[in-house]
């Protein structure tokens, strides 16, 4: 495999947190973004929005919960974590056409965007490490 087809590839089964901020703020419907993090960590805080699934309930639950033919984007804390990536291939084993979120929860919330821990939404302050004042994360 070469260079173009690798980063294509990547690029078919990731998305970043701008991204999925983006595609939330527009409204598009045409995915669902989970949360694959375990009750505490989802009480503490998670994108408003998003679904609560737990990584060991996506097999037995997903499809009560998730319509065939939808498009997941999977979610854990954050790089250190791989929890996403396994959330990713349990959705992917069951048929389903899924993204990772890079960075997740911990870069939602280091880029200020709103978060929800059922205390009411707030936005948190941007990290100055992945945040220019005044514009995206990656203005790649």
């Amino acid at each position: 495999m070469n260079a173009v087809e690798y980063f294509i590839r990547r690029l078919q089964h990731e998305t970043d947190v701008s991204d999925v901020a983006a595609r939330l703020e527009a409204g598009d419907t045409g995915f669902v973004l989970v949360d694959v993090r375990d009750e505490a960590a989802w009480n503490q805080g998670h994108v408003p929005g998003a679904l609560h699934l737990p990584r060991r309930e996506i097999v037995g639950r997903a499809g009560t919960l998730v319509p065939s033919g939808t498009q997941v984007v999977t979610y854990c804390w954050g790089p250190g974590c791989n929890g996403a990536t396994k959330g990713a291939l349990a959705f992917a084993e069951l048929g389903y056409a899924v993204k990772e979120m890079l960075g997740g929860y911990e870069y939602w919330v280091r880029e200020g965007l709103g978060i929800d821990s059922g205390r009411g939404l707030r936005r948190p302050e941007p990290d100055a490490l992945t945040v220019v004042v005044g514009s995206a994360a990656c203005a790649c």
